[in-house]
């Protein structure tokens, strides 16, 4: 779906407890209507656009929606403004897959990305459970410390709550949705373990659990390095995980391209969830073969996760 026209207003501010913004039009999508925010201020993070998707039918009733938070908002509706040239096409499918009854339809907030996008997706406990060699070089390649804990309060401090005031949106935790792929999957998970009371489900597409994209192709590095980061993932994810009567999680990954690397990352995490408690209602871990690491792929399977973290009341 391409939007010919969109206008914008820029210098909209979002302030702690007290978000001032107002709504840019945009042309109506095929489905539903998108509603764009731009540099939207934060006293946590660096200002971004925040584009918003509201499902079919939200002009006409007084019904009010569960909200699916997305990461790299500018790859979810729109080709012409995705950083490959592709989109996921979540209007299009959210649009049916609730028409149909198979989901609750939901409001879509998707938080573009900026210059910072590593650091502010690369979750913070983990850089700090690292050994100090590996920490000191991955915070070296990704320019800093990490940022995600401030990203993450720009989203429950800030971006929610104004969103919240904003739209018709059922804001409790079992109806608030937090999902994103690659280091977007990293840190919907980190969401998921930091905010419990927040976020009741989180969606993980091809997580990039290596984090250092240049070691994943020197396997005399590789071994070593992976099975490090691996002990330490898992006891982050084991330390941080919350209630599985009250949350759903979902990952799943392809086996092409990037993704070809996670199988032993995503094998160890599986098992230390389940050995949590996690049942299958509640925990789902799939491999899709073939598929590679973008977001062709990712709109081709986007049905699944998105059946599994809202299904119909």
């Amino acid at each position: 779906m391409r939007l010919d026209r969109r206008t914008a207003l820029t210098g909209l501010a979002l302030l702690p407890l007290a978000a001032r913004a107002a709504p840019a039009r945009a042309d109506t999508p095929a489905e539903g209507r998108l509603v764009d925010y731009r540099q939207m201020a934060s006293a946590h993070v660096q200002p971004r656009d925040v584009t918003v998707w509201l499902p079919p039918g939200y002009d006409a009733s007084e019904a009010r929606y569960p909200v699916l938070y997305m990461h790299d908002g500018q790859n979810l509706f729109d080709g012409s403004r995705a950083g490959y040239g592709k989109e996921w096409g979540v209007d299009e499918h959210a649009a049916r897959l609730s028409a149909s009854g198979q989901i609750r339809a939901p409001i879509v907030v998707g938080i573009h990305n900026t210059p910072l996008r590593l650091r502010e997706y690369v979750p913070a406990d983990l850089i700090r459970a690292l050994p100090d060699d590996m920490r000191a070089d991955i915070q070296a390649v990704y320019g800093g410390e990490p940022l995600s804990d401030a990203y993450l309060r720009f989203m429950v401090e800030e971006l929610k709550p104004f969103i919240d005031r904003t739209w018709r949106t059922r804001p409790r935790r079992d109806d608030t949705v937090v999902m994103g792929s690659s280091m977007g999957g990293l840190i919907s998970l980190y969401a998921l373990m930091k905010h419990p009371g927040v976020f009741g489900a989180a969606g993980c597409v091809s997580t990039h659990w290596p984090i250092r994209i240049d070691r994943i192709t020197d396997e005399a590095a590789l071994a070593p390095w992976r099975e490090r980061l691996v002990s330490a993932w898992t006891r982050v994810v084991r330390d941080g995980l919350p209630d599985p009567r009250n949350h759903r999680l979902y990952f799943d990954r392809g086996d092409e391209t990037l993704d070809a690397f996670y199988a032993v990352f995503q094998s160890r995490i599986d098992q230390t969830i389940r050995a949590a408690g996690w049942g299958p209602d509640r925990f789902r871990s799939l491999v899709f073969p073939g598929a590679e690491h973008n977001e062709a792929s990712w709109n081709q399977r986007l049905d699944v996760p998105l059946t599994f973290l809202l299904p119909p009341a």
